[in-house]
């Protein structure tokens, strides 16, 4: 766990990214991130950011989910 300058609490931990391009979802998991524990806010190293890139350019699924869609309407 570590304390921000402006007194957030960030803990290590391993989180699921997500990343839609080109109108295809993927899910990269065990991807490590420092999280903000009131926010949930998720903060990655530039390390990781460029192995992320590698992930989805180069790499082969480890497996295939299927994805409800809702879409979101004000009315109740």
């Amino acid at each position: 766990m570590k304390s921000t300058p402006n007194n957030e609490i960030l803990i290590e931990q391993k989180v699921t990214y997500t990343l839609e391009m080109n109108g295809k979802f993927f899910l990269i998991e065990n991807v490590p991130a420092r999280v903000n524990v009131e926010t949930g806010e998720q903060y990655f190293s530039p390390k990781t950011v460029d192995r992320l890139q590698q992930v989805v350019w180069k790499g082969q699924p480890t497996r295939t989910v299927t994805l409800p869609v809702y879409e979101f309407t004000n009315s109740t």
